[in-house]
């Protein structure tokens, strides 16, 4: 039986909130670091030629979640896809954590596109 060869699986490694020149955006405020972590995913995807349309999962990781950081969480997505010209929700898990790399960092976007 023919296997057609797979189609291409960037994928994106964790995003936080560092802007280009490697400097912390949004410190101790959830809202600018998702916003700034999905900013970083819509560049890595353009880097890739690829969208958020063309990702089929994101795995979100934030410190220390909780339901009541919910709404910040949401702030933060919605001022993303204002930048970026869409809504970036495609299938996804959040995870609380206890800590990332570095403690300024509160937020990890990590996103697995599907290019044809």
């Amino acid at each position: 039986m023919p296997v057609s060869p797979p189609a291409s699986d960037p994928r994106r490694p964790g995003q936080v909130a560092w802007d280009a020149d490697g400097a912390l955006v949004g410190a101790g405020d959830l809202a600018a670091q998702v916003e700034q972590g999905y900013l970083n995913i819509g560049t890595a995807l353009t880097a890739a030629g690829a969208a958020f349309d063309d990702v089929a999962k994101l795995t979100v990781y934030v410190v220390d979640w909780t339901p009541d950081k919910l709404a910040l969480f949401l702030e933060g997505v919605e001022r993303a896809a204002a930048k970026l010209g869409g809504t970036p929700v495609p299938p996804g898990t959040l995870i609380g954590v206890a800590a990332l790399d570095v403690p300024e960092h509160l937020v990890e976007v990590e996103a697995t596109a599907v290019i044809d």
